[in-house]
């Protein structure tokens, strides 16, 4: 999650979209049985003129948004889908597969596999050592330290100079021991870089822990319990790619489930899949990232709409995929897109901030 100050530009964005001939017409999402409810906008008591002005624009406009859904009060409010996708169609998460990898460590340590997370790696990760750069520095790197992406080791994602850079590391034979060789360049706990290496360790641990990898431990413990089936992982590298550095591909209406999993504090269905004390945990800020508050590989981001001050949960990805829940208003709004490598992924936080706030925000 990068800089948003070009929010203000996807706002004049919104309001600029060419106009076509073709008229939006909203549709009740679909009842697919797949556990979701849903219902129809107009049961919401709101203004839906700045939506349906939203979705004309989107539908007749350039744009590369894949999806577009909101849920409130449980239920399927809004779902279009744009420029080839649908709604069985997966996608790939990007780096919200990450905020879905701090819940499954929650799962661990709900399953004793994972006593503490002030433990260190150690503990747990059996295999590979560092073999490199050995530095007594490198034995105090908690699993704490991971999720707060602050183990001190040169690894940051957004500085090309950095040893450990996602794409010098996918270039590497053996990601994982490459990682842990990496040179020491602050004290664990004191600074955190955005790290995709990081979580992959993190991932590993959880796969040792637990004796079995990472898509059985998500499928077993995660997705079966919420109805989820429709799931891959992989990677955009051609390479053999380990288990646990391959990401997710869902559907959006999975994506939400993941969102509204958050909101209900790890309760789906009135089951509870990941406990309380983790969802609020792992949530609440425990560092910042170029500015913006981070928990355990969840954004905290503020949205300003009707003079409100909104803070947001918020799981990214490269491209604009993003969950995000809104606790306060009852809401999960989960996007989709293509616009990879580009600050057009920030769209939907103009829509937020432009369209769906001023919605459903009810001045007191």
């Amino acid at each position: 999650m990068k800089n948003i100050a070009v929010l203000n530009f996807f706002i004049l964005l919104i309001s600029t979209l060419c106009y076509g001939q073709n008229t939006y017409e909203y549709s009740q999402p679909r009842n697919l049985e797949d556990g979701w409810k849903t219902t129809n906008l107009e049961s919401q008591n709101v203004d839906t003129t700045r939506i349906y002005q939203l979705f004309n624009q989107i539908q007749n406009g350039k744009n590369k948004l894949h999806s577009v859904l909101l849920i409130k009060n449980n239920q399927i409010v809004i779902e279009e889908y744009f420029n080839g996708h649908s709604v069985n169609k997966q996608h790939d998460l990007r780096s919200v597969t990450k905020s879905i990898r701090s819940i499954l460590l929650g799962i661990a340590i709900d399953k004793g596999f994972i006593d503490n997370i002030d433990d260190p790696i150690s503990k747990y990760l059996k295999s590979p050592i560092p073999t490199k750069n050995l530095d007594e520095r490198k034995d105090k790197i908690t699993i704490r330290h991971l999720l707060t992406m602050s183990t001190g080791l040169d690894c940051n994602d957004w500085d090309k100079n950095s040893k450990g850079q996602e794409d010098k590391v996918y270039r590497k034979k053996d990601w994982l021991q490459y990682t842990l060789n990496l040179p020491m360049v602050n004290e664990p706990g004191t600074v955190s870089n955005y790290c995709s290496m990081s979580v992959v360790l993190l991932v590993e641990i959880i796969s040792q822990a637990s004796g079995i990898t990472i898509d059985e431990f998500a499928k077993r413990f995660l997705f079966n319990p919420l109805g989820v089936s429709n799931v891959s992982w992989g990677h955009t590298s051609n390479k053999e790619i380990i288990s646990s550095g391959k990401r997710l591909y869902m559907t959006s209406r999975d994506m939400a489930k993941i969102g509204q999993l958050i909101l209900n504090n790890g309760k789906w269905n009135e089951k509870q899949v990941v406990s309380e004390k983790w969802i609020k945990e792992s949530t609440a800020p425990k560092t910042k990232i170029t500015g913006i508050d981070y928990g355990y590989l969840w954004w905290n981001i503020p949205f300003k709409a009707k003079e409100k001050m909104i803070v947001s949960k918020v799981a990214t990805g490269n491209g604009g995929q993003y969950i995000m829940v809104l606790p306060e208003l009852d809401i999960v709004a989960v996007f989709t897109g293509g616009a990879y490598n580009s600050q057009e992924d920030k769209l939907p936080f103009a829509i937020m901030t432009d369209i769906f706030l001023p919605t459903f925000i009810t001045k007191e």
